[in-house]
């Protein structure tokens, strides 16, 4: 029976066998996670323009505030931008509450890009 279990070892995967992460998986996670405090630093200060989302790799969104924004401001002279901007105004105060979860989304992502 040990030796069915050995041999059943030696079949699997390396990551399998060995549950714990090298130390360069570990270098990389720590290189490349998102962090909720620089995402958050980066919504109250760029929020308008969506810095935030780049940040967090939302990078279809954060182009979309971006031209709503600059949208809104050149509009803004005839009246119509006011809209545009109330439009980013709602989608920055929304944002708040989806920091946390787009963050952990991304680093579960990176850990199962790492441990393939």
């Amino acid at each position: 029976m040990s030796e069915q279990t050995s041999s059943t070892t030696q079949n699997l995967p390396e990551s399998a066998r060995n549950p714990q992460p090298s130390a360069t998986t570990m270098m990389q996670y720590d290189n490349n996670k998102k962090s909720v405090g620089v995402a958050y630093l980066l919504w109250f200060f760029l929020g308008f323009l969506g810095v935030h989302r780049f940040y967090l790799s939302k990078v279809g969104t954060g182009v979309v505030i971006l031209i709503l924004t600059i949208l809104g401001w050149v509009l803004s002279l005839v009246g119509v931008g006011i809209v545009l901007l109330g439009v980013v105004g709602i989608w920055w105060i929304v944002d708040a509450f989806l920091i946390p979860g787009i963050a952990r989304s991304k680093n579960n992502e990176l850990i199962a890009q790492l441990s393939s």
